[in-house]
């Protein structure tokens, strides 16, 4: 009986160093779009995926699309809106990983306007703009700080905030820039604020080996970005899986898409 508690033991710390050399990741939104590629990638790259999203029905069936692939992916009921869910997926991954390598905070809406050229700042309602901010911004300071202790438990972990070039202050003021005309206010404010968190927490964390990074995807076709957008869902999701991937060598709060900066 003592040989096999030994090597019952035995078996246990293999599995758990096995456990915690294999990298988990947490992608957020992951049902469709720029969130479900960006899992198939990170899986490509052999990290264990947590695909989560609000839709259980949907986010199941992608994860089962992905599995039929082959990749090494499982399902997560997450609505970042719903404080419950975000507990029970710290109890989880901590239950089952004791810890998260990579997490991308990816799930996002945009609700006020069917139409990129307008201003919406003066007819905005308040519901519409508290809507935008509580997903985009206050849910994602939420989830992120809620998963910091596990987060810190990796060897390299790495935090990437899906912005977009329509969070910077620097291009809207600018009248010669792409995106001077693109003024949906709740949206916009939404990833300015965001770009404010990820400096400030890469601030916060500057002394641990965690790197905090906001990716803007480009223009991709999506359900958000439209037919009429230039990029595919592959090349959109390439900025937050190279920031996921990055060395000890790599950016760390900084603003980027495909390698290159963006200013504030």
């Amino acid at each position: 009986p003592k040989r096999k508690l030994k090597k019952q033991k035995s078996n246990n710390n293999k599995l758990n160093r096995r456990i915690m050399s294999q990298k988990v990741a947490l992608v957020t939104g992951a049902n469709k779009g720029i969130g479900y590629e960006t899992a198939k990638q990170l899986a490509q790259e052999g990290v264990t995926v947590i695909a989560a999203a609000r839709n259980e029905a949907k986010g199941k069936a992608s994860v089962d699309e992905l599995k039929q692939q082959g990749f090494d992916v499982e399902f997560l009921k997450l609505d970042v809106d719903n404080e419950s869910d975000i507990d029970a997926a710290y109890d989880y991954i901590n239950s089952k990983y004791g810890k998260l390598d990579i997490l991308i905070n990816n799930a996002g809406i945009q609700v006020e306007s069917n139409s990129w050229a307008e201003n919406t700042v003066e007819n905005i309602g308040e519901q519409v703009l508290r809507e935008t901010l509580d997903t985009n911004f206050f849910s994602v300071v939420k989830l992120t700080n809620k998963l910091l202790p596990l987060i810190k438990k990796s060897n390299a972990g790495r935090i990437v905030n899906l912005s977009s070039i329509l969070g910077s202050l620097n291009l809207h003021a600018d009248p010669t820039s792409p995106i001077y005309d693109s003024k949906l206010f709740a949206y916009n404010a939404s990833k300015t604020a965001l770009n404010a968190y990820t400096v400030h927490l890469a601030h916060a964390l500057k002394q641990t080996g965690i790197k905090v990074n906001a990716a803007h995807p480009g223009w991709v076709k999506t359900d958000m970005g439209s037919d009429a957008a230039p990029m595919n869902v592959q090349d959109g999701a390439k900025t937050s899986v190279e920031l996921a991937l990055i060395d000890e060598n790599g950016p760390n709060g900084k603003y980027l898409h495909l390698g290159k900066e963006l200013p504030w």
